[in-house]
């Protein structure tokens, strides 16, 4: 048995990362990852999670596990997602979506894709469900693109390049566009310095010396003029002008006040239904705001 660091995550019923890492089986998949692992004080193998390729190796081991994906790399000043937290949004979203009758043929739109491209790997891993991708950058979707078809996900996984970086579904979202639903992991930061101030006291928190740590995180994945609240109340108008194309619409957001703020702005745009799903992990607490513009026929016909 290995490390057991994501206890306490009260992570989604259906998650099979709740009972913390099986090193040896993981090794096995993927080898790599044996360089990172060692045994703490507490007598628990672990990594160290401060360490950007330790936790590159450890989120690739994951997926080779567990989700069938043979290969998986970008380059190391992009982000690389934890995987349980990832895998929490999607199985939070099938809930939401089951709950609305939808249980087959899902269509997903991911506003923001990445590099690693990791919402519609783990969606199509779990679920089956199709996806089209956005970025606005054109190199972190060529990564994508190698990552899709080294996997065989072509059929399933569809890439687009958002041109103009103000905007999320003007120029992706056309009149006929049918999605069971979109998502979004937003930039969480107004600038650079935001972030690495942010940054710098994670790695201090986790016991390490700041200054000897790389910043891993491109400008797009992280910081966005006007920060989270900006880039949601963006997509927020945006999706209020494509009501019909998509059942349901879903962000994740970090600060509480920013998940209130969208409340009333969604019922100045005319949504009809609005719910928050609270995400626990460890001693973060995020949430993931859902909503639509149907209404109650519009829904049963869909």
């Amino acid at each position: 048995m290995g490390n057991k660091s994501n206890n306490g995550q009260q992570l989604h019923p259906k998650n099979i990362h709740q009972n913390g890492y099986h090193f040896t089986e993981l090794i096995e998949v993927y080898p790599l990852l044996k360089e990172f692992v060692f045994v703490n004080k507490y007598t628990t193998e672990t990594i160290n999670f401060a360490d950007p390729k330790a936790v590159k190796a450890l989120n690739t081991a994951l997926l080779f596990k567990y989700y069938n994906i043979s290969f998986w790399d970008f380059p190391d000043d992009n982000l690389c997602p934890p995987i349980p937290g990832r895998v929490d949004y999607i199985h939070y979203l099938a809930d939401l979506l089951a709950n609305s009758g939808i249980t087959k043929n899902i269509s997903v739109l991911d506003i923001g894709t990445g590099a690693n491209c990791i919402y519609p790997l783990l969606g199509n891993a779990v679920y089956g469900w199709s996806f089209i991708a956005t970025d606005i950058d054109k190199k972190s979707l060529d990564r994508a693109e190698k990552i899709i078809k080294k996997n065989n996900l072509s059929d399933f996984i569809q890439l687009k390049n958002q041109p103009d970086s103000t905007q999320m579904l003007k120029g992706i979202v056309k009149r006929d566009s049918k999605f069971s639903s979109a998502m979004c992991n937003p930039p969480f930061y107004g600038s650079q310095e935001e972030a690495m101030e942010a940054n710098a006291r994670k790695l201090e928190g986790l016991g390490n010396d700041a200054k000897t740590r790389n910043f891993s995180g491109k400008q797009q994945e992280l910081w966005y003029k006007g920060g989270e609240k900006a880039f949601i109340h963006t997509y927020l108008y945006e999706s209020s002008m494509f009501k019909t194309n998509c059942f349901w619409y879903t962000t994740l957001v970090s600060k509480k006040e920013n998940a209130e703020s969208m409340y009333a702005s969604l019922k100045k745009l005319g949504a009809t239904e609005i719910k928050t799903i609270p995400m626990h992990h460890g001693n973060k607490v995020t949430r993931v705001v859902a909503w639509t513009f149907l209404s109650a026929e519009e829904q049963s016909n869909w």
